[in-house]
């Protein structure tokens, strides 16, 4: 054996002695625990963690625990009685309302209403936001953007009041269409006039405050995709259409996707429709939510509203579902 060999087993010796003890500090190192980190991170930002309390403490109270009252659509409840009721009723109250032709009025009147909002208020506010980002004139923007909002903060009562007054037979459009020689109408009592009165007031009130998401999306988009597209002739609509558009499609497909799931609920109309409706209008403003308080608070029937309200959340669910699975199979975009 020449020296060169030697001096090569030799060196190769070294390194694999070296590669060894390598190994074995690595392996009697104490691992990191994952769990460390996340304490470390907790204890370096506690002030920020701590304004999630009021949230967390709201929605584990007056969204969470009274989850446990659903229990009474199954058990035949009343007032004074074991909160969780006193005897087992099954699908009773179930039964009950899906053959009852109130409910079936006001399910219908729910669909329909929301239906009505979401066609006409959905694409009015993603053009107003449009519309709004091409106001160049800050001053003039900032009035049109404070004017719209504002509705937004007024309280439901004096809405429903202002609508009242607009609409009474002694009010501005009945005296208008007094003084060009037609008769006045009497809006709050047709039926007929309820689903427009409902989408119109809607609109002016809600309009603005929609927008505002539209808006923050399309601040978000790169400038140099509009710059480039002036160098490449498209005009301004091109831009809108091939630009605006598709950069703020993820944000359209979510405020869509949760509309959809809001279809049959009435939580947020119940205010205005409690407001304005009364019992010659029933038959086209009577609502699901509507429906529920005349039944447990006026008739004292607990067991038979909570039945029709946890039904009405199941179809929610149910439809909130479906919608996120099609957008995610259509467009690509979902909630989860």
């Amino acid at each position: 054996m020449t020296n060169e060999d030697s001096k090569i087993e030799v060196t190769e010796s070294i390194e694999e002695t070296t590669a060894l003890s390598e190994n074995e500090s690595s392996d009697n190192k104490p691992k990191k625990n994952s769990g460390d980190g996340f304490w470390r991170h907790m204890k370096k930002n506690w002030i920020l963690y701590t304004f999630l309390i009021i949230p967390v403490v709201y929605y584990v109270v007056f969204r969470y625990i009274p989850m446990f009252g659903n229990i009474i659509a199954f058990r035949k409840y009343s007032a004074g009685g074991n909160i969780f009721g006193s005897q087992w009723s099954g699908f009773k109250y179930f039964r009950q309302f899906l053959g009852d032709p109130a409910f079936r009025r006001a399910f219908g009147n729910t669909l329909i209403l929301n239906f009505s909002y979401l066609v006409v208020r959905f694409p009015l506010t993603l053009i107003f936001a449009l519309l709004l980002n091409e106001i160049k004139w800050l001053p003039w923007k900032k009035f049109v953007q404070t004017v719209s909002y504002l509705p937004h903060f007024i309280s439901m009562v004096i809405v429903a009041g202002m609508i009242k007054e607009v609409l009474s037979t002694s009010g501005p459009i009945n005296s208008f269409l007094v003084s060009i020689g037609q008769q006045a109408i009497e809006f709050i009592a047709l039926p007929e006039w309820f689903p427009t009165i409902f989408v119109a007031s809607g609109i002016w009130q809600g309009l603005g405050w929609g927008s505002i998401l539209y808006l923050a999306a399309i601040a978000g988009i790169n400038p140099e995709l509009y710059e480039a597209a002036k160098v490449d002739g498209a005009t301004h609509f091109q831009q809108v259409l091939h630009i605006t558009i598709p950069c703020i499609l993820p944000t359209i497909t979510t405020l869509l996707i949760l509309d959809i799931g809001g279809m049959v609920g009435s939580g947020a109309a119940f205010e205005k429709v409690f407001l304005l409706y009364n019992p010659m209008t029933y038959e086209t403003s009577d609502i699901v939510s509507t429906y529920v308080y005349r039944m447990g608070v006026y008739s004292g029937n607990y067991s038979y509203a909570t039945a029709v309200g946890l039904f009405e959340g199941l179809l929610n669910l149910i439809l909130l579902t479906v919608a996120n699975f099609t957008s995610k199979k259509v467009a690509g975009e979902s909630l989860w």
